[in-house]
């Protein structure tokens, strides 16, 4: 299997998400790696989403998980489940966002996803960032709409274990709900793994949609 890496400069990596937990559930392990494998990386982190108690942990989930590469914090307080219709002013908050930070990799929702909130976020990110390389991860969802992605970033047992951590302990507004438990979170890791041959059995896996190979 053919494996593609950043070059060995600073890259900057802009993470968004409709919802607080998202971007942790979608690619921390991907970000736990790349935090180990690129000293001067910079991350640029959004949530479109937040009340109170969710920017609260949103803020303090990222702090956790990043530490010193973490950049900036920019939450948004669009209404939870209707983003669709506050397109205007969505698609207005991620055009500052693109003022306030630069980025070489944009992690985003899929396109594909059945979400009303994390679909619309995904289309605004491609017709927002278009000199970037987009990837989407993915959320497992009642809908059951993971599809075949095509780009895998295999996890050390050490970070697998720690996204799992770090899901069940900052994420106290989630954990009433049945689909929030750390066997899908794993089963998912697991699965993507044996798809890439992860020499620890643990990977994310994203769509990405246009690559661009070149000197």
């Amino acid at each position: 299997m053919i494996a593609l890496g950043f070059p060995p400069s600073a890259p900057r990596v802009l993470c968004i998400g409709a919802h607080s937990d998202d971007i942790e559930i979608g690619c921390a392990g991907t970000l736990l790696e790349w935090r180990q494998r690129y000293p001067a990386l910079q991350i640029c982190w959004v949530v479109m989403s937040t009340d109170d108690l969710r920017a609260k942990e949103a803020r303090k989930s990222a702090r956790a998980l990043l530490g010193n590469k973490l950049t900036q914090v920019i939450l948004g307080n669009f209404n939870d489940g209707y983003l669709p219709a506050q397109f205007s002013a969505a698609k207005n908050f991620l055009a500052s966002v693109r003022e306030r930070f630069i980025p070489d990799v944009v992690l985003t929702h899929r396109l594909d996803d059945r979400h009303q909130d994390h679909r619309l976020i995904s289309e605004m990110t491609w017709q927002t960032w278009r000199d970037q390389l987009i990837l989407e991860y993915e959320i497992p969802k009642y809908e059951g709409d993971l599809g075949q992605p095509n780009l895998y970033v295999p996890l050390t047992r050490k970070h697998a274990d720690h996204k799992l951590r770090h899901l069940m302990t900052h994420f106290g507004s989630q954990r009433s709900k049945d689909w929030f438990r750390e066997q899908v979170f794993t089963g998912l890791m697991h699965l993507r793994g044996i798809e890439c041959r992860a020499e620890s059995g643990c990977a994310e896996a994203f769509h990405a949609r246009k690559v661009v190979l070149g000197g």
